[in-house]
């Protein structure tokens, strides 16, 4: 799927949020400056977040609940992780149970963490703007449709 500019990636996000379930997972990969924490607003606002939404990079972890959010989310920024055992710290299999987790550089914690998240990875292309592709875990096929 072709994101030709930011405002198209605020309304992937927002689709997103239209599908989204507790106890879901997105892992939103790609390079620094790609669009992951766009994509995240965009999610965070269609579920009801006024403002802004901060990067997590700092905090690693951003929790909303409601009534900020239609639905608990964390949205977690993994770079700065460079350990895959600092993540038991961070109670992200417990956040999995009762949230929807937006997860941005998963790479960090290595695949067997996201067995069944909806991976999305961003990445500009020459021409301007951004590619998402996505691979899509058997919970997510009856939901997901191509866009």
């Amino acid at each position: 799927m072709n994101l030709p500019d930011e405002a198209a990636t605020l309304a992937f996000g927002a689709g997103l949020a239209a599908l989204v379930r507790l106890g879901d997972v997105v892992t939103l990969s790609g390079d620094l400056g790609a669009g992951k924490t766009t994509l995240a607003r965009g999610l965070l606002a269609a579920l009801g977040l006024e403002g802004e939404a901060p990067s997590p990079t700092f905090a690693i972890v951003q929790t909303y609940a409601p009534p900020e959010t239609r639905l608990p989310v964390a949205h977690v920024d993994l770079y700065r992780i460079e350990d895959a055992g600092e993540a038991e710290e961070l109670g992200l299999d417990e956040l999995s149970a009762d949230h929807v987790l937006l997860v941005e550089w998963p790479e960090r914690l290595g695949a067997d963490w996201w067995r069944d998240a909806l991976k999305l990875r961003i990445e500009a292309v020459p021409e301007g703007g951004r590619r998402l592709t996505a691979d899509v875990p058997p919970s997510w096929e009856a939901r997901w449709s191509p866009r």
